[in-house]
């Protein structure tokens, strides 16, 4: 009777390490294999290829590295461009998950309606646009007429406007703005990246420059120069809490919508399975995410909470 009883101990024991050594197996996402093999995607295992907007790209590499720590399994491959050509590598299929200023449109729409996807789409956080002047300059401020039509060659003082580049989220959202079809090649300029923008502001009196608030904030405290330059009030006139005042681009001005220069970011996820896109937009969009956001000086799109802890006795 004993000896019944330790070979059905030693069977339920050997049946449990099995069955414990495969979830294991499955919880990595791992292959049965000796060699240790590939990796199943799943939503927190794979590797994913993003395509991020060059003017937020400082605050992707904050929410990647804290991602990948927190998942060991994941990888991530960070695509840097300006937004036209970032919109060409999602259509292009060298990215199937991209950080945006804007969603795709119609005819962009289209690609992926004809292979039957559908995008997960969510938005990030509200950026700003700052504007940047050299401190020799008389002007403290600036409207958004005068921005549209110094753009357009009609503003009286012929100054230039220095953008990182012409095919930036920057320049698009300027141009939709003042609903141009074309700008004046002479007096708009593309300095080649944001740090450019800024020296050539610091050494331009005659120029304004225009970046991203993540772009600026990630770059001014290491500018050599930031004696030279500095942040212009613009002109309340345009949002949707308009009230002809003049505002800097803070946290709590976009956030309140007095800063008329601001634009929301999304995640487009254009995997067509749950991939690890799923995960990382759940991280973005998540209370890890939003916090990150949140200290980055950025407006997260939701306020993470806080928890506060009453304790009856000290």
């Amino acid at each position: 009777m004993k000896s019944l009883i330790y070979i059905f101990f030693g069977v339920l024991v050997a049946g449990m390490v099995i069955g414990c050594s495969r979830s294991k197996e499955r919880g990595n996402g791992t292959s049965d294999t000796i060699n240790g093999a590939t990796q199943k995607e799943d939503i927190l295992v794979g590797s994913l290829n993003v395509v991020v907007d060059a003017s937020v790209l400082p605050l992707l590499k904050e929410q990647e590295e804290v991602f990948l720590s927190s998942y060991p399994n994941a990888k991530l491959n960070l695509i840097v461009n300006p937004e036209v050509f970032a919109v060409r590598e999602l259509l292009s299929d060298k990215a199937r998950v991209a950080i945006l200023a804007r969603r795709l449109n119609k005819r962009e729409e289209e690609y992926f309606k004809q292979r039957s996807i559908t995008p997960r789409i969510f938005p990030i956080w509200t950026d700003g646009i700052v504007v940047i002047g050299h401190t020799k300059s008389a002007d403290t401020s600036v409207t958004m007429e005068y921005l549209s039509e110094a753009m357009r060659g009609n503003s009286t003082d012929k100054k230039k406007i220095v953008f990182d580049d012409l095919n930036s989220s920057v320049f698009r959202h300027m141009q939709e703005l003042g609903k141009m079809e074309k700008v004046a090649s002479n007096f708009v300029e593309a300095a080649g990246s944001a740090e450019e923008v800024l020296k050539r502001v610091a050494q331009c009196p005659e120029c304004v420059g225009l970046l991203g608030f993540n772009q600026y904030n990630d770059l001014v405290s290491s500018f050599t120069n930031k004696n030279n330059i500095r942040i212009l009030s613009v002109q309340n006139t345009q949002s949707e809490k308009a009230d002809n005042l003049f505002y800097k681009p803070s946290q709590s001005t976009i956030a309140a919508g007095q800063y008329p220069l601001q634009r929301t970011f999304y995640v487009l996820n254009y995997q067509p399975n749950l991939g690890l896109g799923i995960g990382f937009s759940a991280f973005l969009t998540g209370d890890r995410g939003q916090r990150i956001v949140l200290r980055s000086g950025l407006v997260p799109a939701t306020m993470p909470g806080r928890e506060i802890i009453v304790r009856d006795n000290i």
